[in-house]
């Protein structure tokens, strides 16, 4: 009986220790995924059929202007400069759509740090984590939310036709490293899977353990 309590201890110890090694490695995986792009994030006033064509009006407009203003960009510090430094600009063109539109809800522009649940656009897939973005906020903005890639540019792909350009995937590629890139670019179930079982060890409470 001793010995068979003796082993399940050692098997737990073993499985914590395991855990916490999968834990600290998906997290330096994801983490140098994050800080390599910078997102875009619309959140529209409500699930509503005219607040979602709202919300993707808004893009529209917003992709346009960023487009002007960052086609050349080929580095993420530059593109946040460069977005913090039209922020207004961002933030009138989003209210300016909304107004447009017949609508009167404020809109909130703002680059932050956010986190994000499993994300794939087109055939790439983000792994969840907290990521730099744009967000805009629409309103209560409690309806479902639009996001791209801003760098790299990943926003300016047709999303049903299910392919990220060769361009913008060798940018990406250029920021990771060969098994970061060889992760998110496989779009199986497979992958799909081991996203969400990051996301789980992410949220799994260690310290609960031992309490």
């Amino acid at each position: 009986m001793k010995v068979f309590k003796r082993f399940t201890i050692l098997f737990f110890l073993l499985f914590i220790y395991v855990l916490i090694c999968a834990t600290s490695y998906t997290n330096a995986v994801c983490q140098n995924i994050s800080d390599s792009v910078f997102r875009l994030h619309v959140i529209a006033n409500s699930n509503s059929t005219e607040d979602q064509n709202l919300k993707y009006l808004v893009r529209d407009n917003i992709l346009e202007y960023m487009n002007s203003i960052t086609s050349d960009v080929e580095d993420k510090n530059e593109i946040i400069e460069i977005v913090s430094n039209n922020l207004n600009n961002f933030k009138q063109i989003a209210q300016d759509t909304v107004y447009e539109n017949g609508f009167d809800y404020e809109v909130t522009v703002e680059i932050g740090n956010f986190d994000f649940p499993v994300k794939t656009y087109g055939d790439i897939s983000f792994p969840p984590g907290a990521y730099d973005a744009l967000r805009i906020k629409i309103g209560t903005a409690s309806g479902e939310n639009w996001w791209c890639v801003m760098f790299p540019p990943l926003c300016f792909i047709d999303v049903s036709s299910g392919i990220v350009p060769d361009e913008s995937k060798e940018v990406l590629e250029s920021e990771l490293s060969q098994e970061e890139y060889k992760l998110i670019s496989d779009s199986s179930d497979e992958t799909k899977i081991k996203f969400k079982v990051v996301e789980l060890l992410q949220n799994f409470n260690f310290s609960g353990i031992f309490m």
